[in-house]
């Protein structure tokens, strides 16, 4: 069986940027995701999701 799942990660950050979302912005680029396959599940495609905040 294939089906999306989403999973959610809370950060919690201390920033230079005088705008949030150019801090949300630069950890959306820089990040790098890696989730591995298991013995049960094997992981086809993640992506990160962007926020469409605008300034």
């Amino acid at each position: 069986m294939q089906d999306k799942i989403l999973l959610i990660v809370r950060l919690i950050v201390e920033t230079g940027h005088l705008q949030i979302n150019d801090a949300v912005r630069e950890i959306e680029t820089n990040t790098v995701l890696n989730i591995l396959s298991t013995a049960n599940v094997k992981v086809l495609k993640t992506e990160i999701l962007k926020t469409h905040q605008d300034n």
